[in-house]
């Protein structure tokens, strides 16, 4: 028999940026970090997809700066279009009384 040295595994770089972005969109960085966590969390899930069974890792950390990633732009978006109803809706009823 020949000895097979122990698979290695390796995780995905794009996985990990992901993720830290995920989170600093919800510390510093908030519509860019945000941006740059969902697409970096696709590619690495494609990459991870694409790579042969068991050698790459980071799947989880991909999937979380996905949703950390989407959940800051959708909550983004909505304080945008309320501050923007806000502006037009509330200011323009007080200068018409």
């Amino acid at each position: 028999m020949s000895y097979q040295p122990p698979a290695t595994r390796s995780t995905n770089a794009l996985a990990v940026v992901s993720l830290v972005c995920g989170i600093a969109a919800w510390c510093i960085f908030p519509m860019l970090g945000a941006i740059v966590a969902v697409v970096c969390g696709h590619l690495a899930r494609g990459e991870i997809r694409r790579a042969p069974p068991g050698s790459m890792e980071g799947d989880g950390m991909a999937v979380a700066g996905l949703a950390l990633g989407y959940a800051q732009l959708i909550l983004g978006t909505l304080l945008i279009v309320a501050a923007i109803a806000f502006i037009f809706l509330g200011f323009g009823l007080h200068f018409w009384r």
